[in-house]
């Protein structure tokens, strides 16, 4: 669908009075899930854009560090949605959760039966009725530096910069994780680079385990492999799902990047 560049990507995007009834939509496409527990269920992906964070391989900068949209209403997006056969939607970003009217959103997806999944970073909590929270914490490994960057996006290392702080800062909310963890049914999705990311993910899990009230259990532990593209994750993909049999989690594929690359809506 088309876009366009007036979307503050730094902006609050809480929203009052008639905004409630729109929503910043980057994408909205039909594919398979590529990723997580239910990877390949052909669904429909409502992509909105604004992001609270800057991780520099991020696979969607056009909704993060160089955000682009196109305002819909609320009912223009049920009505794209349902011109498909399927019975998933996938709420994802940027940050979804940002977005207040992403909870009127999902009471209507709910009200016509669909399943729905949110794609999550964990730092925001909403209530909502949720089928699935895919919840992917940001590790220390995300954080841009004046070296590292989006292959597409705002490539100047000042800008890059500006952001390491910030996003080292805000990437991990334990409060945030643990109510989204009790709420819903989750998938927390580890984007893994190497083996060096794993004392964190294992630090992170123990603190999650000791505040949260439910357990959380192993085969809801995914590691994927950092890539947004084939060649990117044949560097990766190996050595994440080793790590995933060392430590008792799941493996995940991204199976849109297997089968288009890094094509826009897919």
């Amino acid at each position: 669908m088309p876009v366009s560049n007036d979307v503050d990507g730094d902006r609050n995007f809480e929203s009052s009075g008639a905004e409630k009834a729109t929503l910043p939509v980057n994408e909205l496409f039909y594919s398979v899930q590529g990723e997580g527990t239910l990877a390949g269920v052909p669904s429909v992906f409502v992509r909105t854009s604004g992001c609270n964070l800057r991780c520099w391989f991020c696979d969607s900068y056009h909704t993060s560090w160089e955000p682009s949209h196109a305002v819909m209403t609320l009912e223009s997006i049920l009505a794209d949605v349902e011109s498909y056969d399927a019975d998933h939607v996938v709420l994802t970003g940027g940050e979804p959760l940002l977005h207040e009217s992403v909870v009127e959103l999902l009471e209507r997806l709910a009200e016509r039966g669909y399943h729905t999944t949110v794609e999550t970073n964990g730092t925001v909590f909403r209530e909502a009725p949720i089928d699935l929270a895919s919840i992917s914490p940001k590790l220390e490994s995300s954080t841009p530096t004046a070296d590292r960057g989006p292959t597409g996006g705002e490539g100047t290392a000042d800008v890059r910069e500006e952001w390491t702080e910030r996003h080292d800062r805000d990437r991990t909310e334990l409060e945030a994780l643990s109510r989204l963890v009790e709420r819903y049914e989750v998938q927390l999705k580890f984007v893994v680079t190497d083996a060096e990311d794993m004392p964190e993910i294992l630090d992170l899990l123990a603190e999650l385990r000791a505040a949260a009230a439910v357990p959380i259990r192993d085969d809801e532990v995914l590691l994927m492999p950092e890539g947004a593209t084939r060649e990117r994750l044949a560097a990766t993909r190996t050595a994440v799902a080793e790590l995933a049999m060392e430590h008792g989690f799941r493996y995940t594929p991204r199976l849109h990047v297997d089968l288009w690359n890094d094509a826009p809506e897919t």
